[in-house]
Order: structure tokens, then sequence, then C-alpha cells
């Protein structure tokens, strides 16, 4: 068994019907931060989204806000960016690591005073990446989840990585479909961050299941130059 294995971001979504939300962080060969978030949906609910991007920050917004049933967990700012930390999540947890940051508190400090979504009986994990843009360039990944099927407590777990050339570590909320869905099992997969954004979110669009995909978010930072280059699609137009 080959521990180090590393596949593309294709060929690690290709054929799974349903990972949900999902966070990849990472660094290419020439020396560009990469970060990319997706969201799919199985609901009416869910898949009435689009991703909006103002002044450099993220959000999920309705494609139609006259069929929006529920916000609470739909709508909120997927990346912002304090300093040199970029933070993307799946969630409003966003917003509370910005303003921990303000506080002078730590990305850890600040999702413990948070746990997974209260949807049972799938317990929707928590996922949140950190990028530090500063030298040497590193980041965090992090997951909050329950810890049984009744969502009696929450396991937090923390990854913390320092960056690796064309290497970047994968995280999403759910193994595959189910009922209830079944929660991401693990430490963050390895992939491939190749060069190219434009062949990056490409692979990972076009390998995502296509009935339950909705949006998809990818900036590269060149680290050197600060200059930035990002792609947004969404499903609905």
């Amino acid at each position: 068994m080959n521990v180090y294995e590393i596949k593309t971001i294709g060929e690690t979504v290709s054929g799974n019907p349903y990972v949900g939300r999902g966070i990849v962080v990472g660094k290419s060969k020439n020396g560009k931060a990469a970060v990319a978030y997706f969201i799919m949906g199985r609901s009416n609910n869910s898949r009435n989204r689009v991703f909006t991007e103002k002044n450099g920050e993220v959000f999920t917004e309705p494609f139609d806000a006259s069929k929006v049933i529920d916000p609470s967990l739909i709508i909120y700012a997927a990346i912002r960016r304090y300093n040199d930390k970029l933070i993307v999540t799946n969630g409003d947890q966003t917003d509370t690591i910005y303003d921990a940051l303000k506080e002078g508190k730590c990305f850890s400090s600040a999702l413990k005073t948070r746990k997974f979504e209260p949807d049972a009986p799938n317990f929707t994990p928590r996922i949140s990446a950190m990028l530090d843009l500063s030298e040497p360039f590193s980041y965090k990944m992090s997951i909050l989840k329950s810890a049984d099927e009744k969502g009696t407590a929450c396991n937090r777990y923390t990854f913390d990585y320092e960056s690796l050339d064309g290497v970047g570590h994968f995280i999403h909320t759910y193994v595959t479909d189910g009922n209830p869905i079944p929660t991401f099992l693990g430490e963050p997969e390895r992939v491939v961050i190749p060069d190219s954004i434009d062949e990056f979110t490409s692979d990972l669009w076009d390998s995502l299941d296509k009935d339950n995909k909705i949006s998809l978010y990818v900036r590269y930072i060149d680290l050197a130059t600060g200059k930035e280059e990002n792609r947004l699609i969404n499903k609905n137009k």
C-alpha cells in the first residue's frame, strides 16, 4: 500500500454520486496557492443556489429567491480574507473564524465554539480551511463531526499542512450518497494541483456528478506577486 499515493481531483471524485460540499487547498508546482470550493445538492432547496463574488469574497445566494424554504444552512459567506489569511468553509463558520482572527484568536479556537449542522439524521459536518499566504505558505483544514448517530456530541479534527509543490488536500462532507448520508471519514485526501487553473477547474467540474453538482469556485494566487486568478461556474444561470 502506497500511503503517499496522489490522484488528480477528477480521479478522486469521478463516479461518486454525492460527495456533498468540498474544499481543496494546496500549491501548484509553479508556486501558486490554490483553493477550490464546490457545492452539491439533492433537495430543491439545496439546488436553488449560485455562487457570487463581491470584492474578493464569495457567497452562496438563492438562484430564485421566491423558492427559498430555509436559508439558514444554505446561504452564507464561503470565502473571506483577513490580512494574509484566506478562509473557506461550507457554512457561516466562515464569519466565526474571521471574527476570531480580528480578535487575535486562532482557527482552532474559533471552531471550538461551533459544531456540526443541526440537520438530523445527516448531521452534516462543518468543513473549513485557512490558507496562510505569508512565507512559507501553509494551510489548515478542519472537520466538525457528530460523535454518534444521535448528534450527542461533536468531534473536532484539525489538520495542519506545510505545503508541497504540486500537492493539495481535499476534504468533503460525505463519503457518498445514502440515507442518512454517511459522513466523511479519515484524513483529507491527497490530490494533484496542476499549474493551470483551467485544467484543475475543468477536471473537477467535469468529474462531479452531473445531476447533483451546483457551483464551483477556484482561485489561484501567485505567492511571489499576490496576483490572483479566479474561475466561477454555476449550473443555474
